[in-house]
């Protein structure tokens, strides 16, 4: 999967079109990430002893991988992701600028 925690990432698809955010949660064998702001759903919490206030409850639900894409760093733009060995080390590689995305 081409996504990883941290990366920033806009939505390409669905109710939440051109929406950016950062991947809280990636889950690679459902190929679906958590992102940040992003396919909010409202969760009914009954009163319990870690929330004993209970109620309606805002949270991000997953969203597929195939939905969103990764923000180049050096234009902000959304671009797609390639993959090459730099030093015997396999890293993500921006296809808009060609720029290493892994740290």
């Amino acid at each position: 999967m081409f996504v990883k925690k941290g990366d920033k990432v806009k939505v390409i698809t669905g109710k939440d079109k051109n929406k950016e955010g950062v991947v809280l949660t990636a889950f690679p064998k459902q190929d679906r990430v958590i992102v940040e702001g992003v396919n909010m759903i409202k969760k009914h919490q009954k009163p319990s002893a870690a929330a004993p206030q209970g109620g309606i409850i805002e949270t991000e639900a997953s969203i597929h991988v195939s939905n969103v894409m990764i923000v180049d760093p050096a234009t902000g733009e959304p671009t797609r992701v390639g993959f090459k060995d730099v030093d015997g080390k396999k890293v993500r590689v921006a296809k808009r600028t060609g720029n290493v995305l892994d740290k």
